[in-house]
């Protein structure tokens, strides 16, 4: 589901946008269609027969993750309503930082057609912050079109940059059980397993660490987040592990983001970590996004992982790869 349909917005030149800007600026000359009301009642042939819905277990293999959202189009518009109301004002200072958690949360909804896109536009639209957020509306139809037109995008490069990527089993198993120790690649792990569920900023954070510091294939990546996430959306979630991978739509393709200056960026307090990485709970401060600094007795306490790889190795290896300062 889509505000502006893939197809309806193209270049001169070609099937699709493969650039962002250009597309967005187009995406909000484009026409619209009515947002209409919800009808009274839907009938439905008196031949089929109503059927149960079936338990988790019977769909998926595995624990569900525990601090799942309420589903449905009521929890929907009523998690929309609450945050038009209180945090859109201050969604484009406030989005990226980790422990305020100022993001909708709307993802999930939009994913299972519980609220539609082109619903949510019209109610943010001439609001305080209002723009920032539909800005980011119009990247899930920026994928969506990419997707329409290149159906393997899920599965293989859109842009090849020559990486043949190790397959490395223990570090892939280490990065999905949040014991990298990197405490804020570690902490946005553990959130998706908790919520399935995952920050913005963190999904950048944990992908650009797997795909550039350790150098593992992308599509194990997505494919780990496919199994957990409750926003899992086929082009929405591969576009943006490409695009972090340098495969996809990213102008800078090799752009690495350091854990670390993530880290003390967006989580400066610690917050963000200490409510995930239960064993740093008492680590005081931005000491918590390097923990084997401490000293002493207190490192030693922890049972917190040690480092499965050195990040400014990896980034180093990472763009000698590609001549890259």
């Amino acid at each position: 589901m889509s505000v502006v349909a893939p197809g309806d917005v193209t270049p001169a030149n070609g099937d699709h946008f493969k650039v962002f800007t250009p597309y967005f600026s187009k995406w909000k000359a484009a026409g619209r269609r009515s947002v209409h009301e919800a009808p009274r009642s839907l009938d439905s042939p008196s031949s089929i027969r109503v059927g149960r819905i079936p338990a988790p277990d019977t769909l998926v293999s595995g624990d569900p993750s525990p601090e799942t959202p309420a589903g449905g189009e009521n929890a929907g518009r009523e998690r929309l309503d609450n945050w038009l109301r209180t945090r859109l004002a201050t969604y484009a200072t406030g989005h990226d930082e980790l422990a305020a958690d100022d993001t909708s949360r709307l993802s999930p909804y939009l994913h299972f057609g519980c609220i539609s896109p082109r619903y949510v536009e019209q109610r943010a639209r001439g609001r305080q912050g209002g723009e920032d957020f539909i800005r980011q509306i119009c990247w899930r139809d920026f994928y969506n079109q990419i997707l329409a037109v290149t159906p393997d995008y899920p599965r293989e490069d859109y842009r090849s940059r020559g990486d043949k990527r190790a397959r490395n089993r223990d570090i892939f198993v280490a990065w999905k059980e949040g014991r990298t120790g990197y405490p804020i690649v570690d902490a946005g792990m553990r959130q998706l397993q908790r919520e399935g569920f995952m920050h913005n900023r963190a999904r950048l954070i944990t992908a650009s660490f797997l795909t550039k510091v350790c150098y593992v294939d992308w599509t194990w990546g997505a494919g780990h987040f496919f199994d957990l996430l409750v926003d899992g959306d086929m082009a929405n979630n591969s576009g943006n592990w490409q695009w972090v991978a340098g495969t996809g739509n990213d102008t800078r393709p090799y752009r690495v983001l350091n854990p670390i200056r993530q880290a003390e960026r967006y989580d400066p307090s610690g917050d963000y970590v200490r409510r995930y990485v239960e064993e740093l709970a008492g680590v005081e401060g931005k000491r918590v996004h390097q923990p084997w600094q401490l000293e002493g007795d207190e490192r030693k306490k922890l049972d917190y992982p040690d480092r499965i790889v050195d990040h400014e190795e990896g980034m180093l290896a990472y763009r000698a790869r590609h001549d890259r300062s």
